[in-house]
């Protein structure tokens, strides 16, 4: 666990795994953090791969500066992040809004990539997903975190999964409190912005898609829109899952990925 001071803000990441081994990079979700996020999968990856976990500006124990954010200075962040480590190529991973961030690192610095790894993500923002997430920003702007919660919750997890963790939704909703919320609309902001689909034929490197079948936010067809637009792509639907498939099949979501990044390996 350390920070980097890069592009004038102070990045937190955490390093798992042997340095000698591949790099992997996992980008996290828009209201999670780099601590919390990859609980499932951390051990699991780092028994094979250099793990690399942060927070991007805006997020979790990073700065938070009060300027507009956007997913081009995210890969530059990144990218910068790297370069501190001295890394020079990495697998890319990123789940939801880190998967928009992956998306942009890789159209930016496609030397550096490997591999890349998406996770209910999207390439363009539709328009249920941009009233959904205006609404996000909007209770964010408020300083509502209790209607954020509520708003954000049946969104990002299955049905079936709310009601068989009623702990991790209670524990979520305290987090919530302690998200600085106008950091979490300036991110909804650079979310709302993204618009890749046109651009993603340039991506060459081997790439997994992966979806939960129940995720309602962003779901199956923007998980056929990325596998139709990137050339070397294969896609995953979890069944079950709904929008993080990390943690509501993470058995799953685990083995896709080592499968995935060994035959990158072979």
């Amino acid at each position: 666990m350390a920070t980097a001071i890069l592009n004038d803000v102070q990045l937190y990441y955490e390093c798992h795994g042997p340095e000698q081994a591949p790099a992997l990079v996992l980008n996290n979700g828009i209201l999670m953090n780099a601590a919390t996020s990859w609980v499932f999968q951390t051990r699991a990856l780092a028994a094979h791969y250099h793990v690399i976990q942060y927070d991007c500006r805006g997020q979790g124990q990073s700065d938070h500066p009060a300027a507009p954010y956007s997913m081009a200075q995210h890969a530059h962040d990144l990218a910068g992040l790297l370069t501190h480590l001295g890394v020079e190529r990495a697998h890319i991973a990123g789940i939801s809004y880190g998967g928009e961030v992956a998306q942009s690192f890789a159209l930016s610095y496609p030397e550096r990539v490997f591999s890349l790894i998406l996770a209910d993500t999207v390439s363009e923002v539709g328009p249920e997903l941009r009233i959904t997430a205006t609404g996000w920003r909007d209770l964010a702007l408020a300083g509502d975190a209790v209607g954020l919660h509520q708003a954000s919750v049946p969104w990002n997890f299955a049905p079936e999964f709310i009601g068989a963790h009623p702990k991790l939704i209670a524990d979520s909703r305290e987090r919530y409190r302690l998200l600085d919320l106008a950091a979490v609309a300036r991110l909804c902001d650079a979310f709302l912005a993204v618009d890749f689909t046109g651009l993603l034929g340039a991506i060459t490197v081997p790439t997994c898609i992966i979806v939960g079948e129940l995720d309602r936010l962003k779901g199956r067809a923007y998980a056929d829109i990325l596998h139709r637009a990137i050339p070397h792509s294969e896609l995953h639907l979890i069944p079950g899952a709904g929008h993080v498939t990390c943690w509501e099949r993470a058995e799953a979501f685990n083995t896709i990925l080592l499968g995935f990044l060994a035959k990158q390996e072979a």
